[in-house]
């Protein structure tokens, strides 16, 4: 095998999606992975077609109404009943319809979902830009919210598909601001209610006395510094209250309290000036004394090009595409080559492809359930699986779409992925993914073409052995090289 061909299997393999059985090795692999930022599509139909992030809060605020009417929810912001909206009704009758919204909801939410990540897994397995398509998984994880709460359900394609994708070839900071304004974060950690005790709103609640007063909400803050810039260990609590304060009016269209709220369409970032705490404050010891939406705007754009934060983001994108414990001197140039740019991702994605460590040590990350599945299927040419069986594989597997459980996202690392009752469940799914297509794919011929430079021996002979081609080509899928990138 020729130095060209091991960097092109590299290039397909560890930087890409997997290989599939008609791609040409690219000539020149650095530049093949990098020419991908420009000829990347944000906006693909299959994605472009869906219902976007203010057709879903539409549809989350008409949950909660119903909600409200059926006496299910009450209090908060978003949830609390009217002034003059009648009493629930109650009783049989009330609870059969009820149960029966309740399963038109559901319904209603797996739909969404189910299109969002069928989308998903369509745009990934025809990709010709799959190094760009990673980076989208790569930086929807940094920026993970989690589909499990009402106000989330549906929200983990829209943030992806609006937040993320349009920005992964610009500046960090406005990746950071949009998935900040995004309804699906604000509604995943409450920034939406999130008011300054001392704001306009919260002084005409105290004087009204009012039962439930608004408040502050310190999760959005919390996140950002330690998940999404500086890091744990790097922030105090006086930072996560500074920069919550200075989030307050930082919300979404379609939840307004009036006379002191601003109107907005549903599922469009609005400030409401009459919520935000006033004041200056100190984040990561610098003071902002700006006023309005501009503090926060000023404390982010800082944070974005804090050293600290260039570090994280250098070591995150290092142990995702390298290994799990990165180089530190990989580590330290691409955090350089970012600060130098000001903050540009593909400087950070320049350092990361021109490092002689990027290109060494193959087969030596071991691929997340998401990325064995779309592996898998690449590699046998299937470009449409129903949305259902991708969902219900995944959900085996261990990483349902946009579900990991918290902010922090799905972890990044062979520890988390490669216990034996995982690989077991992997064997599992490629017997069935292989089944349909076995009668017109030989495992012999197709491995070398989808494991150029890394195919073993050991793993031909054993898939020339298998004793029909179904269990050929699951070996072919299982396979230690297969597993790893």
């Amino acid at each position: 095998m020729s130095p060209s061909t091991s960097l092109a299997a590299i290039a397909l393999n560890r930087f890409g999606l997997g290989a599939r059985p008609g791609d040409a090795a690219p000539a020149d692999p650095r530049g093949w992975l990098l020419g991908q930022i420009g000829r990347f599509d944000p906006r693909p139909a299959v994605i472009a077609g869906l219902p976007d992030a203010a057709a879903m809060t539409l549809q989350y605020r008409q949950n909660l109404a119903q909600l409200r009417r059926q006496g299910l929810i009450g209090g908060g912001l978003i949830g609390a009943r009217r002034p003059g909206e009648p009493e629930p009704r109650k009783g049989p009758e009330a609870e059969s319809m009820s149960n029966q919204a309740q399963r038109e909801r559901r319904q209603a939410f797996a739909q969404a979902y189910g299109g969002q990540v069928g989308a998903r897994l369509a745009v990934s397995l025809a990709s010709t830009t799959p190094f760009a398509e990673r980076l989208v998984h790569f930086w929807a994880n940094h920026f993970a919210i989690s589909t499990d709460k009402l106000a989330t359900a549906t929200m983990g394609g829209p943030l992806e598909f609006e937040a993320i994708r349009p920005h992964i070839g610009g500046r960090f900071i406005d990746m950071l601001l949009a998935v900040t304004r995004h309804p699906g974060m604000q509604f995943y950690l409450d920034q939406a209610q999130s008011i300054g005790p001392n704001s306009l709103l919260g002084q005409a609640a105290r004087r009204r006395n009012a039962p439930r007063q608004p408040g502050l909400n310190e999760n959005l803050a919390r996140e950002i510094l330690e998940l999404h810039t500086l890091g744990a260990g790097n922030y105090t609590q006086a930072d996560v209250a500074g920069l919550a304060r200075a989030l307050t009016g930082w919300s979404i269209g379609g939840f307004v309290r009036r006379p002191l709220g601003e109107a907005a369409p549903d599922g469009q970032f609005v400030f409401q000036p009459n919520w935000h705490e006033p004041g200056s404050v100190i984040v990561a010891g610098r003071p902002y004394r700006q006023n309005g939406e501009a503090q926060a705007l000023a404390i982010l754009n800082d944070l974005a090009l804090n050293p600290l934060t260039a570090r994280r983001l250098a070591e995150k994108l290092a142990r995702h595409f390298v290994a799990d414990a990165p180089p530190p001197a990989l580590v330290a140039r691409m955090a350089a080559a970012y600060l130098a740019s000001g903050g540009q991702l593909p400087a950070l994605y320049k350092a990361l492809i021109d490092a002689p460590e990027a290109w060494a040590a193959p087969l030596a990350k071991f691929k997340t359930p998401w990325d064995w599945l779309v592996s898998s299927l690449r590699a046998l040419g299937r470009e449409n699986v129903p949305p259902l069986q991708a969902i219900g594989a995944l959900r085996e597997l261990g990483q349902p779409t946009w579900r990991p459980g918290s902010p922090a996202g799905w972890e990044d690392d062979a520890a988390r992925w490669a216990a034996p009752d995982a690989l077991l469940r992997r064997v599992e799914v490629a017997s069935r993914i292989a089944a349909p297509l076995a009668a017109t794919i030989d495992a012999r011929s197709l491995a070398p073409r989808i494991l150029p430079g890394t195919l073993s021996p050991a793993t031909a002979a054993a898939i020339a052995r298998a004793e029909s081609p179904v269990e050929g080509l699951a070996l072919l899928l299982v396979a230690p090289e297969f597993l790893r990138r």
